[in-house]
This record gives structure tokens, sequence and C-alpha cells, in this order.
């Protein structure tokens, strides 16, 4: 009975949607793929989780129970910066990285505009009418949300999320990561141009659809 309550059997069971593969599952969460497919095998055997056209859960009320397993464990061990990144994936509504955290998924993690590990907003794109569920599953976390990034003097803690509300949301799926647009996020990188022109040499070397007058070299 107690053989599939680790960890990422947790968060395999927070993180699946009908019809995820393995590997998109992995890359949601920020696993390794091998890995997943160990504990996929072992929620299986275990009758939790089943195969038929994708992965998912058997019973569903799984997933509510976990959420509120990681929800009382948050009040003991609040979540770091890395697991904030993943726990959008458990709120099972549609949203979108974007801003600041738009150019870092884009760019694959490889430009991360200075933000201050004890001052650290993230920023997502979310539906105009789920904008009250988002800030209720962030509140069982203790995180504070806003639509505008809110001083850190003003808070107990040092991540936030601010909130985009949207009427409709067009996403792409980057490292298993939903982001705005790239052309988006292009725009939103030339707009604040001074800190972003080394993102932008970067982005027109990844994707060749990038046109970008962009040419940084560091001294």
């Amino acid at each position: 009975m107690y053989e599939v309550c680790g960890e990422k059997e947790l968060k395999v069971i927070l993180a699946l949607d009908p019809g995820d593969s393995i590997s998109g599952v992995a890359r949601k969460i920020d696993e390794n793929r091998e890995t997943i497919r160990r504990v996929v095998n072992r929620l299986e055997d275990a009758g939790y989780v089943a195969y038929d056209d994708g992965l998912h859960l058997v019973d569903q009320t799984l997933r509510d129970v976990g959420l509120e397993f990681l929800t009382a464990s948050a009040d003991i061990s609040p979540p770091s910066i890395t697991e904030v990144y993943v726990l959008p994936q458990f709120a099972g509504m549609e949203y979108a990285y974007t801003g600041i955290d738009a150019v870092y998924v884009w760019t694959r993690g490889g430009y991360q505009v200075a933000r201050d590990p004890e001052d650290y907003p993230l920023f997502i794109a979310v539906h105009e009418s789920n904008l009250k569920a988002w800030t209720a599953f962030f509140d069982r976390f203790r995180i504070p949300t806003a639509q505008e990034r809110q001083p850190a003097d003003d808070l107990n803690g040092a991540i936030q999320v601010v909130l985009e509300p949207r009427p409709q949301i067009e996403n792409e799926m980057v490292d298993g990561r939903p982001v705005i647009p790239l052309k988006e996020t292009v725009a939103f990188a030339n707009e604040h141009y001074a800190h972003f022109q080394s993102a932008l040499d970067m982005l027109g070397r990844i994707y060749d659809s990038v046109d970008t007058d962009a040419n940084y070299r560091p001294n």
C-alpha cells in the first residue's frame, strides 16, 4: 500500500492530464524521462494509472488528495523558486509564462534577467475567468499574487506571482512549459531592449524565424 507514495509519484499524479505521454509528464515536472517511466510503471502496477491512448489516472480523487497533502506540507517546508515553477502544472487550469519568464523559457533557460532570490516574481498569463481561482490556488501555498509586481518590503516571503488576466491565451510548449508565442516574446524583449539585448541576440541564434537587429557580444 505504501510502495508508491514517494515524491516523484506524487508529482506525476498531480501533473498528469488525460492523454499525456511519459515524456510529456517528465517535461512538465522537470524530471528525467527514464526516471518517470519507472515511476509510471510502479503507479500502473499499483492500479493508480492506466494507459488508454495516453496515460490517465484511474481515480481523479487521488489528485485532489495529493494536492491537499502538498498544501499541508508547504506549511512546514515552503516551496523553493524551482518548485514554484512546477506548481502551476498542478492547478488544472490553462496558463502561459509571460514577460521576463517568457524570455527565460524561450531561451531554454539560457537568459535570466537579474532577479534577486530574495525578491523573485514569476509572470503568468491566465484566463480572466480563472483569476480568482488562480489567486486561491497560490494562497494555498501562501504565495502572494497580484496583477502588478509588488515591492519586496510589502511581502513576507521572497516569491510572488504576477498574474496577467487575458480573455484568451495563446501558448506554445517549450520543454514542457506553456509560454506565450515566440513572436509576442520577441516583441516584449524589443520593448525593453536595454534589458534584453543579449536575450534577443540569443533568440535570433536559436530560432530561424526570429529577425532581430540585436548584436550583443559580452565584454
